[in-house]
């Protein structure tokens, strides 16, 4: 094992060992003492801190819309972002909430306009139609992958204790759970779902989108790189690049739903591990979000049966993670209690 490995996990058993000595019962905040414990050994210290945060939302157009697998058509991605950066949107109102900076990106979407409040990466406007052709090429995905990376320096570097990640992208539920059901080799019906509202034609549309795709790239044998490249978009890139940054800088990000867990899957496979640094959130309604926990072994905490999108789910998490970090740091001690400490039987 490596020191690094060695160094997150002694870090890990501090903080639960110090959850131990708390009066209560032991275990009883359930998945909240982990997730501290986890956030304790991403950021190095027996004091985990969420307070000074950001949620930095990739936005990005999607070729594959040209197929019909969303009620809506490219022009909105471009009007959301410039609303999600006027902090006038779901996303924004709940940062507010927490004192979480919005961090809005173009990273791809279709105009040459330079939009307000948003700030400028575009790598190209849009991705191609991937029915056609890979979606990116090869130069394009790495572009994105280091664009994910000097993003999480720039955030470190303002001192930043925590990211949480969303996108906004017509299309990036067909494209999330194309990947999904590539590196899972499942079928396409297993991991699609309604997006933002798909009537039954459209979804059975989506499916076979999907399943096309993957007989004509043969990507149940290709690797996560190759998936990313040919089904992907520049969020999904952009978020793989922050995931696999994420472990250079100590720093931990907090994931949404179904475009945040593929591209979650897409920096694992290419480098075990990442997964360490991830903290998961919500469970979203895409039928591949299940899937993408389970093979992630990420257990998320909040069950509101949400869609939304743009970081939601991962701001909405910041609130009770903060709380819990409060309770562990706070609570009186057995110690203190007049109350006999708990023991742990194995």
């Amino acid at each position: 094992m490596k020191s690094s490995e060695n160094s997150y996990r002694e870090y890990f058993n501090k903080v639960k060992s110090n959850w131990d000595k708390i009066a209560k019962p032991l275990d009883s905040l359930g998945k909240l003492e982990s997730l501290v414990a986890k956030l304790g050994a991403i950021q190095q210290t027996e004091h985990p801190v969420c307070k000074k945060s950001c949620l930095v939302v990739l936005c990005a157009d999607n070729g594959i819309v040209e197929e019909g697998i969303s009620q809506s058509d490219q022009s909105v991605t471009r009007i959301c972002a410039e609303n999600i950066a006027a902090k006038i949107t779901t996303a924004g109102i709940m940062a507010s909430k927490v004192n979480c900076e919005v961090l809005t990106y173009d990273v791809g979407i279709n105009t040459s306009e330079k939009l307000p409040g948003v700030i400028d990466r575009k790598i190209c406007k849009g991705t191609k139609n991937f029915l056609k052709e890979p979606a990116m090429t090869k130069e394009q995905m790495k572009q994105a992958i280091s664009l994910g990376r000097q993003i999480v320096s720039d955030c470190k570097g303002k001192g930043f204790n925590i990211m949480c990640v969303g996108e906004m992208g017509i299309g990036n539920t067909t494209t999330s759970a194309a990947i999904a059901a590539s590196l899972l080799k499942a079928d396409g019906s297993v991991a699609a779902g309604r997006g933002a509202g798909l009537s039954d034609e459209g979804l059975q549309k989506k499916i076979r989108v999907i399943n096309e795709a993957i007989k004509k790239y043969d990507l149940y044998n290709q690797p996560a790189s190759v998936v990313l490249q040919t089904v992907g978009g520049f969020d999904i890139a952009v978020m793989a690049g922050i995931y696999l940054a994420a472990k250079e800088f100590n720093m931990p990000i907090v994931l949404d739903g179904i475009i945040s867990l593929a591209a979650a899957l897409v920096a694992e496979r290419m480098e075990k591990g990442t997964v360490d640094y991830l903290i998961p959130s919500h469970k979203g309604q895409e039928p591949a979000v299940k899937l993408l926990c389970q093979e992630l072994v990420l257990s998320p905490v909040i069950d509101a049966a949400m869609a939304l999108g743009e970081g939601t789910g991962a701001v909405l998490f910041l609130g009770i993670l903060d709380t819990a970090i409060e309770v562990y740091e706070k609570s009186i001690p057995f110690s203190e209690s007049k109350i006999k400490q708990y023991e742990r039987f194995k």
